[in-house]
Protein backbone atom coordinates (compact mmCIF):
# COMPACT_ATOMS: atom_id res chain seq x y z
CA UNK A 1 0.00 0.00 0.00
CA UNK A 2 1.26 3.44 -0.40
CA UNK A 3 -0.26 6.98 -0.22
CA UNK A 4 -0.68 8.83 -3.74
CA UNK A 5 -0.49 12.73 -4.15
CA UNK A 6 -4.17 13.34 -3.53
CA UNK A 7 -3.85 11.47 0.22
CA UNK A 8 -6.15 7.99 -1.23
CA UNK A 9 -4.64 5.11 -0.06
CA UNK A 10 -3.44 2.91 -3.64
CA UNK A 11 -3.03 -0.76 -3.32
CA UNK A 12 -2.38 -3.81 -5.91
CA UNK A 13 -3.23 -7.42 -5.35
CA UNK A 14 -2.90 -10.33 -7.18
CA UNK A 15 -6.12 -11.32 -9.05
CA UNK A 16 -6.89 -14.69 -10.87
CA UNK A 17 -8.13 -13.37 -14.41
CA UNK A 18 -10.86 -16.40 -15.42
CA UNK A 19 -11.17 -14.95 -18.72
CA UNK A 20 -7.13 -14.90 -19.87
CA UNK A 21 -6.08 -17.98 -17.35
CA UNK A 22 -3.86 -15.82 -15.68
CA UNK A 23 -2.70 -13.63 -12.40
CA UNK A 24 -3.09 -10.43 -12.61
CA UNK A 25 -1.57 -7.32 -10.36
CA UNK A 26 -4.33 -4.73 -10.74
CA UNK A 27 -5.01 -1.87 -8.06
CA UNK A 28 -7.63 -2.78 -5.37
CA UNK A 29 -10.77 -0.35 -6.38
CA UNK A 30 -12.90 -0.97 -2.94
CA UNK A 31 -13.35 -3.84 -0.29
CA UNK A 32 -16.54 -5.45 0.29
CA UNK A 33 -18.07 -7.45 2.67
CA UNK A 34 -20.79 -10.25 1.52
CA UNK A 35 -24.55 -10.89 3.72
CA UNK A 36 -22.55 -14.17 4.20
CA UNK A 37 -19.70 -12.58 5.70
CA UNK A 38 -16.78 -12.89 3.50
CA UNK A 39 -14.71 -9.80 2.67
CA UNK A 40 -13.29 -9.40 -0.66
CA UNK A 41 -11.22 -6.92 -2.55
CA UNK A 42 -12.29 -5.70 -5.83
CA UNK A 43 -10.33 -4.51 -8.83
CA UNK A 44 -10.91 -4.25 -12.83
CA UNK A 45 -8.63 -5.38 -15.41
CA UNK A 46 -7.42 -3.17 -18.57
CA UNK A 47 -10.63 -3.73 -20.63
CA UNK A 48 -12.77 -3.52 -17.58
CA UNK A 49 -13.92 -6.79 -16.68
CA UNK A 50 -14.11 -6.98 -13.10
CA UNK A 51 -12.30 -9.09 -10.86
CA UNK A 52 -12.73 -10.23 -7.25
CA UNK A 53 -10.36 -11.55 -4.28
CA UNK A 54 -11.76 -13.09 -1.21
CA UNK A 55 -9.40 -12.03 1.47
CA UNK A 56 -9.25 -12.41 5.19
CA UNK A 57 -11.32 -9.62 8.20
CA UNK A 58 -7.47 -8.35 8.98
CA UNK A 59 -6.31 -7.38 5.42
CA UNK A 60 -9.80 -5.70 4.47
CA UNK A 61 -9.65 -4.37 8.17
CA UNK A 62 -6.05 -2.86 7.20
CA UNK A 63 -7.41 -1.82 3.72
CA UNK A 64 -10.38 0.34 5.80
CA UNK A 65 -7.90 1.83 8.09
CA UNK A 66 -5.22 3.11 5.54
CA UNK A 67 -8.20 4.70 3.37
CA UNK A 68 -9.24 2.37 1.13
CA UNK A 69 -12.92 2.75 -0.13
CA UNK A 70 -15.48 0.55 0.95
CA UNK A 71 -18.35 -1.41 -1.63
CA UNK A 72 -21.83 -0.80 -1.39
CA UNK A 73 -22.44 -4.11 0.33
CA UNK A 74 -20.08 -3.21 3.24
CA UNK A 75 -21.75 -3.11 6.71
CA UNK A 76 -19.20 -0.42 8.37
CA UNK A 77 -20.75 2.94 8.91
CA UNK A 78 -17.31 4.21 6.76
CA UNK A 79 -18.56 5.71 3.43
Amino acid sequence: MRATNKGKTEMKASFWDVKARKKVETEVLECVTYPNGRTAFKGQTKDGRPLTLFCSKDAAAKFKKDGGKCGKACGCKKK
